[in-house]
């Protein structure tokens, strides 16, 4: 359990250890990974030793490791210590080179409790502790690894409690919790195609490693020769788009499973999820500047959407930038997304809700049509190539793909145009844009800092430009895409009040000499 350091209770300011049994939990994930990768290792070193010289020597190198490994967390966990102190949050660790990071209490922003299945037997949690502050090699987060989890709720408590409320404040607490119905949605997102090739690629992995490579291979030659490449083809396509929307499903309950969306009286608001690793994500109201809807293509279609939070300090570091770290709410109704972000935003209507688009020129469609095309034509032109160099199999399979994926990059141009618009708010700027992933932004307008006006040669022909709206939150800039000339500045101008104007040439007046009818001599 976590202890003082010295004598006495537990007391503000006072320094205290990380949980010893830290020592246990990395004795037990060095067996498992000695075991993960000792298995495959004794039966490859089996074919040149044999089995019981190659058993031995994987053997003395895994107890090696264990005793490195845990060794050198026993000298982390003697050499690491923490104290809450009235205006500081203080880490010092380290063996030769003593490291001491600092935070001060009133910039702390995040307080993030996450526990994997051993912790959580234990009764364990890592605390990762944020000021949201943008900056290098993790100067802005302290990680405590591991504390028990009263201690981790405790600094939870005392870090973001600046202003408690009485219970009930702010109304029921709970925006969203978990409905089984959302599950379906899981097979829709790209990750089951991404998984499904994974799993192709890892078995591929596995026969190397068990020597049976060259048999999967003679395998999947008989198995063409018995089919025609097209229904073999398909076939093992639907296998592996089977295997991916199973491994989408169970992804998705491990991440999702017990889901609850909370505002606390401290103006916070906490994300708790996981099946198996418990997760704990919270976000101070004031970091918020806005929300994002995000659709991809099959959840769009499902009438589904997520909901992510637009804040400061989700952009420095690897870890923060990852999706689910930044997600409000899963893949849901897109009726209870609104719902979520206007309640998120305390706005009585979703602002990715409550106003009318404006559409783009049609000049933008005609650019969408342009690149889709060209992306379309590109493999069909590299097949005919081959083909008429190679073998007219190629000019078969190139007339196929032809047939088939012109159409479909028509339809995603011009599903990406109409999903282009824009508008405001009240105190929110709206942005649409995307197609295989459609994203509707709302940015306060009191975020944005900057704005960055985008014009190519062709853009320039059309009548077009891109506006950019720079911001501290978020990912750092959200797009007006093609929007028209005249309008889209206009819009920008409105948007953010006198952030543009100094930079708007003022439109050309009419030569009055020049417009008159020249008089006769």
């Amino acid at each position: 359990m976590s202890e003082p350091v010295g004598f006495g209770g537990p007391a503000e300011g006072e320094w205290r250890r990380l949980d010893r049994r830290t020592l246990l939990v990395t004795t037990v994930i060095m067996i498992g990974v000695v075991i993960g990768a000792g298995v495959p290792a004794a039966v490859g070193m089996a074919g040149g030793l044999g089995l019981p010289q190659a058993v031995g020597w994987v053997s003395a190198g895994a107890v090696l490791l264990i005793i490195c490994g845990t060794g050198g967390d026993y000298i982390r966990w003697r050499r690491t210590r923490y104290r809450i102190g009235p205006e500081r949050a203080e880490l010092h660790t380290g063996l030769f080179l003593l490291k001491r990071r600092s935070l001060a209490r009133e910039r702390i922003r995040s307080v993030d409790l996450t526990a994997h299945p051993l912790l959580r037997v234990l009764g364990l949690v890592k605390v990762r502790i944020g000021t949201g502050e943008q900056t290098g090699a993790g100067e802005s987060t302290l990680e405590l690894d591991p504390v028990t989890r009263s201690e981790g709720e405790r600094l939870r408590r005392e870090l973001l409690d600046r202003a408690p409320g009485k219970p009930g404040a702010y109304g029921d607490p709970t925006l969203a919790s978990f409905d089984r119905r959302w599950i379906r949605y899981a097979p829709l997102s790209f990750a089951a195609p991404l998984l499904g090739a994974s799993a192709a690629g890892g078995l591929v992995q596995l026969s190397d490693w068990f020597g049976v490579q060259l048999w999967l291979f003679a395998w999947l030659g008989d198995y063409f020769r018995a089919v025609s490449i097209l229904w073999g083809s398909l076939a093992l396509l639907a296998v592996l788009a089977l295997v991916g929307a199973i491994g989408a499903l169970g992804l998705w309950i491990e991440m999702w499973w017990n889901y609850r969306l909370e505002r606390e009286p401290g103006r916070t608001l906490r994300v708790r999820r996981g099946l198996l690793t418990s997760r704990s994500v919270s976000i101070e109201e004031r970091r918020l500047r806005g929300v994002e809807l995000v659709e991809p293509l099959g959840v769009r279609m499902a009438g589904a959407a997520r909901v992510d939070a637009v804040a400061t300090g989700f952009a420095q570091e690897e870890e923060d930038m990852r999706s689910d770290k930044k997600t409000l709410l899963p893949a849901a109704p897109r009726a209870l997304a609104d719902a979520v972000a206007a309640q998120v935003l305390r706005e009585p209507v979703s602002p990715t809700n409550s106003v009318t688009l404006l559409p783009h020129p049609r000049a933008a469609r005609g650019r969408r049509l342009r690149w889709s095309v060209a992306y379309a034509l590109l493999p069909v032109v590299i097949l005919a190539v081959l083909g008429l160099l190679l073998t007219d199999v190629l000019l078969t399979i190139a007339a196929v793909c032809a047939v088939i994926l012109l159409p479909v990059a028509v339809l995603f141009a011009l599903d990406a145009y109409r999903n282009l618009g824009h508008g405001l708010s009240g105190g929110y700027l709206v942005a649409r844009s995307g197609t295989l992933r459609r994203t509707t932004v709302a940015l306060q307008r009191g975020g944005v800092i900057g704005w960055t006006v985008k014009q190519s040669y062709f853009q320039r022909r059309a009548g077009l430009l891109t506006l950019t709206a720079t911001t501290a939150a978020g990912e750092g800039a959200y797009h007006v895409y093609d929007a028209a000339r005249g309008e889209g500045l206009a819009f920008a101008d409105e948007a953010v009040p006198g952030l543009l104007a100094p930079f708007l040439e003022p439109e050309p007046e009419p030569d009055q000499d020049q417009d008159a009818t020249p008089r006769e001599t």
